[in-house]
């Protein structure tokens, strides 16, 4: 297994699509680079300050990578089922009960996603009347990150939503020291088991 692969969560793996799976690797790499990105900018931008030698558009990229890597998170987070919802309420149900909150979680999850897209999408076109200091790039740059996360984060609610009224949410997952050693557990080529 790659080091990439093992960025896709197997956790609740009834709820996922394998299609989204590459997907899912993508942003969690993206997320990484972000967060590498915001840590070293910030890093340089005390560094020159404290040199006397402040590089001024440093905080125009320190912004731009926390700003991507909040939204870009988040939806990751909603296909991760990292995200902060009721779980607590859900998980205490069983039979139609839990079905009927997930859905209802989901549901508003969903709304909030589509308020990203819409009202994310028209702060994207304002945003190109005003300009970012010193560089006067439109600010509308960092309001793109709303709508694509919105997106985001209704493709991944959607795809939940088919598969958990399909299979059910309630799967017992198994204990992640079994997900941890299951790789470990190959045949040698020699035809033994270890």
């Amino acid at each position: 297994m790659r080091i990439a692969e093992k960025l896709v969560l197997e956790r609740q793996r009834h709820l996922k699509w394998r299609a989204f799976d590459v997907l899912e690797m993508v942003l969690m790499i993206i997320c990484g680079l972000l967060l590498f990105g915001f840590s070293t900018t910030v890093m340089f931008d005390i560094v020159t300050r404290t040199i006397g030698y402040p590089w001024l558009w440093l905080q125009e990229v320190t912004q731009t990578f926390f700003i991507y890597g909040i939204f870009i998170g988040a939806a990751v987070a909603t296909r991760r089922n990292d995200h902060l919802y009721l779980t607590a309420v859900a998980d205490a149900l069983h039979g139609t009960p839990r079905l009927i909150a997930e859905v209802l979680i989901r549901l508003v999850v969903l709304g909030v996603a589509f308020c990203l897209v819409y009202f994310g999408y028209i702060n994207f076109l304002r945003g190109f009347s005003s300009f970012r200091m010193p560089s006067l790039t439109p600010i509308a740059s960092l309001y793109a990150a709303i709508p694509v996360a919105g997106a985001l984060i209704a493709l991944f609610t959607v795809e939940q939503l088919i598969n958990g009224c399909r299979k059910g949410f309630d799967h017992p997952e198994p204990p992640e020291e079994l997900l941890a050693i299951t790789p470990m557990l190959t045949v040698p080529s020699s035809g033994r088991r270890p």
